[in-house]
């Protein structure tokens, strides 16, 4: 995910204290400092997220004379993220004002009580009515309120190596349209470019949701026509037992360890293997293909420290394609990420105030090309100097058409980490991809108290 994932992977906690005034804080807090927590990344060299918020808080503090911004970043892989933010959220003591919040987890906080509805807020804002009706639907929760403002979307597909597909005898123009023609390329980098990774896709636990949705829901999904939803069955509310597509989804990340065709386990398994994925070996010409997002290329951009200014030159780029062709014959996951204000936040107001000043059309603009990420806001997708800004934005904004969302109800994210068990397990061999579809149908039914169905 970008870093959802992409971002991956990306979402926010705070470690600061506060207490409440009479208006929902403590004595100890200050009416006119607005605390926004963000995740910083673990990757000492990217600064995008820090540089684009030191901008806002700048143009923040002139517009609102007297009134503070104070910038909490918070250092921690993705895969810790998810815990800390919960229990930062709990309490007024430790609850910022504004939060980022990863989409993927944002019906679960609200089910817990941790965020507050911002429909009173965005009935008097204009802007509102620019962002798209699928952004705004993945920020709204089962009772239809909506709890967070989306600054973003993305897409994934197939980055490849265009100089070890040459060495490799394959072209340049690369579109695979089954599962078996990626990994066929991949057996063919293997035996013809010795020494380079020849597919990396994510997997296990150490790297959370990026393993669920950039790889597994990336196959699960083209392993049937898009006409359903393969996890979640919506007529009866109830989770989808594993099936055959669930085990030829794992059947497939069980080739590539097995085979040998993506990184040594303990790299695969390693919970930083997103940078060094962006920052060592795509830049380095050591990786043939990489199932990823559309977020990329803010590791390579000016100022990143992982400065690639060749990078659209030596890389190719390919949809993931459905598993035997079929129509649609190319998939995608989005997910996304909106800013949201915790229910035990001391100063609301103020936190809102600064998501407007975020999301003016500008610094929309500014911020989806400086992440690398795709407009949720109708006028900066039809802006001309947004399309063109950075190669690459055209291929992942078509995706969109292809593209499918995590039924992101409140059990997802224990879901999400049993799908990571059953992938871990074939990853390291501990289990054939039969008897992880089996053991994940048990441990589905434990996480969503056995609100499942076969189909």
């Amino acid at each position: 995910m970008r870093p959802t994932a992409a971002l991956t992977p990306l979402v926010a906690l705070v470690v600061a204290a506060t207490a409440l005034t009479a208006c929902g804080g403590g004595s100890g807090s200050d009416p006119d400092t607005v605390k926004v927590s963000f995740k910083q990344s673990t990757d000492n060299s990217v600064k995008v997220m820090d540089t684009y918020l030191a901008d806002i808080k700048k143009q923040f503090e002139k517009a609102h004379p007297g009134k503070k911004v104070e910038l909490v970043p918070i250092k921690a892989p993705d895969s810790e993220y998810y815990t800390k933010l919960q229990q930062m959220l709990r309490s007024p003591k430790t609850a910022p004002d504004l939060v980022y919040e990863d989409t993927f987890l944002i019906n679960s906080d609200i089910t817990s009580g941790y965020l507050k509805p911002l429909d009173p807020y965005l009935a008097k804002w204009p802007d509102w009515n620019r962002f798209m009706d699928t952004a705004k639907a993945a920020a709204r929760g089962e009772d239809g309120k909506t709890y967070g403002v989306p600054d973003g979307t993305d897409t994934r597909g197939l980055w490849f190596s265009k100089d070890i597909f040459a060495k490799a005898g394959l072209p340049a123009d690369w579109q695979p349209k089954t599962w078996n023609d990626v990994l066929t390329a991949a057996r063919t980098i293997k035996r013809k470019v010795p020494g380079v990774i020849p597919l990396n896709v994510y997997t296990g636990k150490p790297v959370g949701e990026a393993a669920t949705m950039q790889t597994f829901e990336m196959l699960l999904y083209g392993t049937n026509d898009g006409s359903t939803d393969p996890l979640y069955d919506k007529a009866s509310k109830k989770w989808i037992a594993g099936g055959q597509g669930f085990e030829d989804a794992l059947a497939f990340v069980e080739t590539v360890y097995k085979e040998k065709l993506g990184p040594d386990v303990s790299d695969a398994l390693d919970p930083n293997v997103m940078t060094r994925v962006r920052g060592e070996w795509l830049p380095q010409g050591e990786l043939g293909i990489a199932l990823d997002g559309s977020w990329l290329p803010q590791d390579w951009l000016p100022g990143s420290g992982h400065e690639w200014p060749e990078w659209s030159e030596e890389l190719g780029l390919a949809a993931m394609p459905t598993q035997h062709g079929q129509a649609p014959g190319k998939v995608s996951m989005s997910g996304g990420w909106t800013w949201s204000i915790p229910a035990k936040a001391a100063n609301p107001d103020l936190a809102f105030e600064f998501i407007r000043t975020m999301q003016t059309k500008a610094n929309a603009q500014k911020w989806y090309i400086a992440n690398s990420g795709i407009a949720v806001r109708e006028d900066v997708a039809e802006d001309p100097a947004y399309v063109d800004a950075q190669p690459g934005i055209k291929f992942f904004t078509d995706l969109v058409a292809s593209t499918h969302y995590r039924p992101a109800y409140p059990a997802y994210p224990k879901v999400s980490t049993a799908i990571q068990e059953a992938m871990e397990s074939v990853t390291t061999g501990d289990a054939s991809a039969d008897e992880a579809t089996s053991a994940y149908t048990d441990a589905l039914k434990d996480a969503t108290d056995n609100q499942v169905v076969e189909r």
